[in-house]
């Protein structure tokens, strides 16, 4: 049996691992020159192989993709990462915050573990390979260095990713020859991203780069507590990231989205109010807020932007519009970052396109896994279990399509 995985990251090498468990000769294809380059990227802060949480609710972080995501993840659920992990050879810890590292907390010595057990297990790897679709006779073309390769295939499994950083090689591309082969796929859009905000240049070049810590965000009915960084051009962040998809379909929808943030969540309005009562005397009016609201430099820089965009002065609003502000501090949202500088990325291959095993209807024997489905899920470790566990049902939905035809 001989198969082609399309893709060397995540989904397509495990794939490949069951692929080559089950007696699979495999072959392993990539447009970059070496494996695991979005892997490798996501573990330079620390790589957050899964989460901790109950299945239950790791499983509705998945939302409306969740009763497709459900069997492959309960297949392959995080104890089961942390036990391949471990079997690596890269013992796992569960952080503070309920996500799951590799002690080594990093992604290149899992990955070079990886590597080797692969090709103990005869996996063969084909870099520089960038698929281009299929000839008139069915086979795989790729291009290369020494121009267009045809390669033959008993069953295929594709992973090519979504469409976030394609410097590191996902770059949708091949969306368009699924669609021309009649596969539906959903337009590919960022997720865990950015949002664009026209600050005054007086606060960009004061706090770019600086962290808003322990808020609180809200757009409609949906509130987050955590970080989140003011950049050059807008905000990001952990907790901007965990309301990405609400952000962004409002963006989309309407070209804005209104951003409410808390300062001091935890603070209640009457107390502040108080606290903002309190005679200035000689001190600054930002020292003011800074010692009577506990509030950070970047903080009261959001209030003084809201006030101006309103056409007032911080310092003359009344204590009890004050402290309302503090805990409900507009931004608007003007546009969504690149999805080239997105976490990941939303849409892909419809599921509806896929049999239960992830083999596409219109394409028999053309598996598909990872980021190339129509998920998308928030930082915390979602993000790498579904595609692993996605690679382990494509790799396993091949194995027994090709028993089946034998």
């Amino acid at each position: 049996m001989r198969i082609a995985v399309i893709g060397a990251g995540p989904a397509g090498l495990m794939a490949a691992e069951v692929l080559a468990a089950g007696g699979a000769q495999v072959i392993v294809h990539d447009a970059m020159p070496s494996a695991g380059r979005k892997l490798l990227m996501a573990g330079r802060g620390g790589l957050n192989l899964t989460h901790s949480e109950p299945l239950p609710d790791f499983l509705a972080r998945y939302r409306e993709a969740m009763p497709r995501l459900k069997a492959p993840v309960e297949a392959f659920p995080p104890d089961a990462l942390r036990a391949w992990s471990d079997g690596l050879g890269q013992p796992t810890f569960v952080g503070t915050s309920g996500r799951v590292f590799p002690k080594a907390f990093k992604a290149s010595p899992l990955l070079r573990a990886w590597l080797r057990r692969l090709d103990a297990a005869d996996v063969g790897f084909a870099f520089r390979h960038r698929w281009v679709g299929w000839d008139a006779q069915g086979a795989l073309l790729f291009e290369t260095s020494d121009g267009r390769r045809a390669v033959s295939a008993d069953a295929i499994v594709l992973a090519l990713g979504g469409a976030s950083w394609p410097r590191l090689g996902s770059d949708g591309a091949w969306a368009d020859i699924l669609a021309a082969n009649g596969v539906a796929v959903a337009p590919m859009k960022p997720a865990n991203s950015g949002f664009l905000v026209a600050w005054s240049k007086i606060f960009r070049d004061r706090f770019e780069g600086q962290p808003l810590k322990g808020v609180a965000l809200t757009v409609g009915p949906h509130t987050v507590r955590g970080e989140a960084i003011v950049t050059r051009t807008g905000i990001e962040g952990g907790a901007i990231y965990a309301l990405s998809a609400e952000l962004r379909d409002a963006v989309l929808a309407k070209g804005r989205a209104v951003l409410n943030v808390a300062l001091r969540p935890d603070a209640a309005r009457d107390e502040l109010v108080l606290r903002l009562s309190a005679p200035r005397g000689k001190q600054t009016f930002s020292n003011f807020l800074r010692k009577a609201a506990q509030l950070s430099p970047v903080g009261i820089g959001l209030l003084q932007e809201a006030a101006a965009a309103s056409g007032r002065s911080l310092a003359t609003l009344p204590p009890a519009e004050l402290a309302t502000l503090v805990n409900a501090v507009p931004i608007e949202l003007s546009g969504v970052a690149s999805i080239g500088r997105a976490i990941s990325s939303a849409g892909g291959i419809r599921f509806d396109e896929l049999d239960a095993h992830f083999m596409l209807r219109r394409l028999p024997g053309v598996f598909a896994a990872g980021e190339m489905l129509d998920w998308e899920a928030p930082t915390g470790g979602y993000l790498l279990q579904a595609s692993f566990a996605t690679g382990v049902a494509a790799g396993k939905g091949a194995l027994s399509w090709l028993a089946r035809k034998s």
